[in-house]
């Protein structure tokens, strides 16, 4: 691997630098900084697709596979939702699919049966338990070439991107530590 070869820019990247070629050129070079780094998360995010899909799971079945792995006694799809940071609704659909498959079961709350509890079964307990080890092994090693000390400094240089958008700045009036 050649570490300084650049990225390859989406096209739709590299049509706005064309076109902010009038920018001064701090400014362009910034925008290239900003666009490099959203082609390597699309990149990432379509590998993730691809590596997940080919279990037949997307990453919103993997993230409640992963979180229900942890529990012995379950989850609500409340408690799911939440700790997935995502709606009610979107938490219905995928539990729809994995009942489907056969990795979950939604079984009534055994104190309160007005109340659901979400279990993985054994074959869901097993796909979490092997997707959790091999996604790890590969996000781990998008970075494994990184000293300690790179990625301390990447993750600084990341943080302070951060905390000049809106949620970055949501975060640090929320009473979060400076990043940087």
């Amino acid at each position: 691997i050649i570490w300084w070869l650049m990225i390859k820019l989406d096209e739709k990247y590299g049509a706005l630098l064309q076109r902010a070629g009038a920018h001064d050129e701090g400014t362009v070079e910034c925008m290239r900084l900003c666009f490099e780094l959203l082609t390597l998360t699309t990149a990432i995010d379509r590998d993730c697709a691809s590596r997940l899909g080919a279990h037949g799971v997307s990453e919103g079945k993997f993230v409640l596979l992963f979180l229900l792995s942890d529990t012995k006694d379950g989850l609500s799809p409340h408690e799911l939702a939440e700790q997935a940071g995502v709606t009610r609704g979107t938490i219905t659909g995928l539990l729809d699919g994995l009942e489907r498959d056969g990795y979950v079961d939604r079984l009534s709350h055994d104190e309160d049966r007005r109340k659901l509890v979400v279990r993985l079964k054994p074959k869901g307990r097993r796909l979490a338990r092997e997707l959790t080890a091999t996604h790890g092994r590969w996000i781990a090693s998008l970075f494994s070439d990184f000293s300690e000390t790179e990625r301390a400094s990447l993750r600084r240089l990341l943080a302070k991107a951060y905390v000049r958008t809106d949620a970055g700045r949501a975060g640090l009036k929320g009473g979060d530590d400076d990043p940087a």
